[in-house]
């Protein structure tokens, strides 16, 4: 069995937003959503002194303590934006989620780090375990999300947790589109999350990958500019709900894209340092699931971290496959490094691009650094018809991920 995949519903809580509204609004008129956070200047020999917060989240108020005492912020943010995507696709108070043809793909680096804060101190520090509840464990757990998501909407098919960092939110989708493809599911819910917290900063600060050069906010991450210092971690979560065409067609539904080709890898040669040759083979390979030649891609969606040495080879690897100056552009200029949740933003932020006829720029990308391939890097809001798009992740652990869509003619 061989199935058409299609998109009928999708959200995002974003550093730029948490409706595609807002978004929009971000990426049309070059808005960040990157911000100060002094208090990372209480860890000692910490650099860096930005992140990127979704803004304005609160716990719905209809979420009973029940279903939620075993989630952190990581989890709610996953849940909400799956239920805001149901709600999309008319499945919110569907039967079909209980009957074990719906199941979730979902991912985040980690669990919820206060989680994780509270066992080192408590058992690590104070040698107790006095004031650790039951719940703390699934809350930290690496794989959180996915089941969190499942019990809070009923969902008993099967549960695909993608912890892979960077490439969390796009495997999750790639695994979903390849769970319904070969009609395991009729539908999946599909997507990645992340918590903001000092760990992740700290964790990039140590590698000397953070950017800690512009005071600023506004001015920084810069991929692929010859002046960008390094990233800026951020937090987020989206969904994308992934039916069978023949599913979505039979119910009705309201269709939003097609994914058409998906590919996962792994370098196998360094644990952090990124491997241009898979990078290519990984692109090379979604492109031969969707049965297209690089001249059908219409822009690449990049990873684009902003990073010295990732840009340089991510942009070298593009060129390999297309062979031509293809247009190219990363979001996180806008709302910074979401790590766990990226793959799965863009995804979102891109179809909606593609379905309004427009591509973003990368934000505060002035002159491109020449060590960059020769690309068509877009600096400015360009009005263009797109068929299809490929975005791609790559992750430390040299997991690779490339995903193809393509705009729904109806």
């Amino acid at each position: 069995m061989n199935r058409r995949v299609v998109v009928t519903g999708m959200a995002g809580l974003s550093p730029i937003g948490c409706t595609w509204e807002d978004a929009r609004d971000h990426l049309l008129h070059g808005k960040t959503g990157i911000r100060r956070k002094p208090e990372y200047a209480e860890v000692r020999g910490l650099d860096c002194r930005l992140a990127a917060p979704v803004h304005g989240f609160q716990q719905p108020k209809h979420y009973h303590r029940r279903k939620t005492r075993s989630m952190g912020r990581v989890a709610l943010l996953s849940v909400r934006a799956s239920e805001l995507a149901l709600e999309m696709a008319g499945l919110l108070e569907s039967p079909i989620l209980t009957s074990g043809r719906v199941g979730v793909a979902f991912g985040s680096t980690t669990g919820s780090p206060p989680a994780i804060e509270t066992y080192a101190r408590q058992i690590g520090v104070h040698k107790t375990l006095h004031g650790i509840t039951a719940a703390e464990f699934v809350r930290l757990m690496s794989h959180t999300c996915a089941p969190n998501i499942a019990q809070f909407f009923g969902t008993t098919g099967r549960i695909l947790p993608t912890c892979s960092a960077c490439t969390s939110g796009s495997q999750g989708i790639g695994y979903a589109y390849e769970s319904v493809k070969w009609g395991l599911q009729d539908v999946m819910i599909a997507g990645g999350a992340e918590e903001l917290h000092v760990i992740p900063t700290a964790v990039f600060d140590i590698m000397h990958a953070t950017s800690t050069g512009y005071e600023n906010p506004s001015q920084t991450p810069r991929p692929f500019d010859e002046k960008r210092d390094g990233l800026v971690v951020g937090e987020g979560a989206a969904s994308l709900i992934l039916e069978s065409l023949e599913h979505a067609q039979a119910r009705g539904a309201a269709i939003y894209a097609e994914i058409v080709g998906f590919a996962t890898n792994g370098d196998g040669r360094h644990i952090v340092n990124p491997a241009q040759e898979d990078m290519a083979i990984v692109m090379q390979e979604a492109l031969k699931d969707a049965s297209l030649s690089p001249e059908n891609i219409d822009y690449v969606n990049a990873h684009g971290t902003a990073t010295d040495v990732g840009d340089v080879t991510e942009t070298a690897a593009t060129l390999s496959v297309f062979q031509r100056p293809i247009p190219i552009s990363s979001l996180k200029g806008h709302m910074g490094h979401t790590l766990g949740a990226c793959g799965a933003l863009e995804a979102w932020l891109c179809i909606n691009m593609m379905n309004e006829g427009f591509l973003a720029p990368t934000l505060n990308l002035e002159k491109v650094d020449p060590r960059c391939a020769e690309l068509d890097y877009i600096t400015q809001i360009r009005k263009v018809e797109t068929q299809h798009f490929m975005t791609n992740n790559f992750a430390f652990g040299g997991v690779n991920t490339s995903l193809i869509f393509k705009k729904w003619d109806s």
